[in-house]
């Protein structure tokens, strides 16, 4: 842990002492770390890892976190996604109440265009968002 301290000091261009005047943390406990005679607790651990910006696990392994993956749509949620906006349209188009109408007016011809964009992003993203919520152990890797 300590040589990763160490690394993070000359990274950012810092002293021990201006982390230790920083953190609260004593100089003499930073020695203790160096010189093997004390473990770091938790809560230390944190302060210097808050300090730094890095995660806990970051500062005890050297370990860089995973960068969360970003969960990909399978062809069935792009089909469920057409099969939605088609339906939605057709509503739209046949001018049914209801899809997209305000105070009982149908949105313009014009505008159609732009608001099936929109509805398609909102899909897309409430499907990551469902994906990564209801299933989220399936969708990690």
């Amino acid at each position: 842990m300590y040589e990763i301290f160490v690394k993070l000091l000359e990274k950012y261009g810092v002293t021990a002492y201006k982390v230790s005047k920083a953190t609260g943390i004593g100089g003499s406990t930073f020695t203790d770390w160096k010189n093997g005679r004390s473990v770091p607790k938790q809560d230390k651990l944190q302060k210097i890892a808050d300090y730094f910006g890095v995660t806990i696990d970051y500062l005890m392994t050297g370990k860089e976190e995973p960068e969360k993956k970003e969960i990909m749509l399978t062809p069935r949620d792009e089909r469920d996604i057409k099969k939605d906006l088609d339906s939605l349209m057709e509503k739209l188009k046949n001018q049914e109440n209801g899809p997209a109408a305000y105070d009982g007016k149908d949105i313009p011809e014009a505008d159609q265009e732009l608001f099936a964009g929109q509805v398609e992003l909102m899909l897309r993203r409430l499907k990551k968002i469902n994906k990564e919520k209801y299933n989220p152990n399936k969708n990690k890797k």
